[in-house]
């Protein structure tokens, strides 16, 4: 198979980032010949670059999917709620899937697309784009070699960033659980996922403890109004302000988002700044996900992770994976990694070929982004040979991790992994 037929269903950032990464990346493997979307300026956008008919554009996956198959695969990057629906009748069709993650936001829904998937004979990979970066497959390679021996400690610290949690996570579409999913569902299953990979191992034990500390109504500026444009006594001090941030394009990434514009006017951000969340005073919100969280997780023969997860920092991602025979420290932004080796008592610098330095959503993830795009096109096509590709019931046993931890932050309990499946295999019926 030399190409590999397309739908795009969902075409806001995510979607259009992996079908320009296609166009651009795989050679001509990713041919892209439909669209679903119910806005029309995306739904454009992808046919005007990719010269479909109109009788490809749908305003909806429903219209899509309820025709007979005539692709090799789906992307599916709608908003989180809505990845159930359309990913079980792709399955029902026979499509293979490029599914962005979470790819549920129910730990009965994850349970389900994963049953339906392997009994229809369909590959699903979901977009956990850090397994495709050039960072983490190196750091897997050198755990795998067994140059630092048996892994016994991993300490993760994913550093969201403080402007893109008031962007995302305070002002933007995954500030409320009820409304899209847990913040350690939507922003860490990546990172969850990639502490798996790394140690190979099942989880066994989970504990959490987090909150929202910072941005809620009892740190409002004494005055403040509603949205930033009104005049707020606090905005030349505040890093927080939507003219700071989007007026003055400091954030071009989230500039698109907020105006939903692949080339936004000074109308277009003004519009957005005045008439929607993306303009309010990050203490007056509707958010209730955490700002912080960490996870202290358990896996097979004894070895721990320690996951913390902050909004208060500048952006990143630093690791320290202690092993038997060695240590390893990195940090996503370095174009090295150190390795410390315990016989030698000496640290060597490992360069870190095709170092893509901006890991943030602005960066495409590191390389991350590229990199599973390129990928699912060699799976799909039958021609990859790496190991970053994750099974579907492996992507979905780590997003049960993440459901875990906000069962045990909520709830302060530790919970066991045998036990939660068990109980929840109870609760799920195909």
């Amino acid at each position: 198979m030399d190409k590999v037929d397309i739908i795009l269903i969902g075409a806001g950032d995510r979607g259009t980032t992996y079908a320009d990464l296609g166009a651009e990346f795989c050679n001509g493997s990713f041919n892209l010949i439909a669209v679903a979307d119910p806005d029309p300026i995306r739904r454009n956008y992808i046919k005007d670059k990719f010269s479909l008919s109109e009788s490809f554009c749908f305003d909806s996956w429903e219209q899509v999917l309820n025709m007979p198959k005539f692709a090799d695969a789906v992307i599916i990057a709608t908003q989180d709620r809505d990845h159930f629906a359309p990913t079980m009748i792709a399955i029902s069709k026979g499509y293979h899937i490029l599914l962005e993650k979470p790819a549920a936001t129910t730990p009965e829904e994850c349970l389900k697309i994963s049953d339906y998937s392997k009994q229809m004979g369909v590959k699903i990979v979901v977009c956990h784009v850090l397994r495709y970066t050039p960072f983490f497959r190196l750091l897997k390679q050198i755990i795998d070699e067994g140059r630092i021996g048996k892994v016994v400690n991993l300490v993760h610290v994913e550093c969201v960033g403080n402007v893109h949690q008031s962007h995302s996570y305070v002002r933007g579409d995954w500030k409320n659980s009820s409304i899209s999913s847990p913040m350690i569902l939507a922003k860490s299953c990546h990172d969850l996922d990639i502490d798996q990979w790394l140690i190979g191992k099942h989880c066994k034990n989970v504990q959490s403890f987090g909150g929202l500390l910072f941005f809620n109504e009892s740190n409002k500026p004494q005055g403040a109004p509603k949205y930033c444009i009104q005049g707020c006594p606090a905005e030349e001090d505040c890093p927080y302000s939507a003219l700071k941030i989007y007026k003055d394009r400091n954030f071009p990434a989230f500039v698109k988002t907020a105006t939903k514009k692949h080339e936004p006017t000074d109308e277009d951000i003004l519009e957005a700044i005045t008439n929607t969340d993306y303009g309010r005073c990050v203490f007056q919100c509707e958010n209730n996900v955490v700002d912080h969280q960490i996870v202290n997780l358990e896996y097979e023969d004894g070895v721990t992770v320690s996951f913390t997860m902050s909004a208060f920092n500048k952006g990143g991602r630093k690791l320290r994976i202690m092993g038997t025979k060695g240590e390893i420290t990195a940090q996503m932004s370095d174009p090295f990694v150190s390795l410390f080796d315990f016989k030698t008592r000496k640290t060597i610098k490992i360069n870190i070929a095709d170092a893509v330095k901006d890991e943030s959503i602005q960066g495409l993830h590191g390389g991350g982004d590229r990199g599973i795009i390129k990928t699912f096109c060699q799976y799909i096509a039958g021609n990859y040979k790496g190991n970053s590709v994750s099974d579907i019931e492996t992507s979905v046993e780590n997003h049960l991790v993440a459901f875990m931890a906000e069962e045990s932050r909520v709830n302060g309990t530790i919970i066991n992994m045998d036990h939660y499946i068990k109980e929840l295999r109870k609760r799920v019926l195909i």
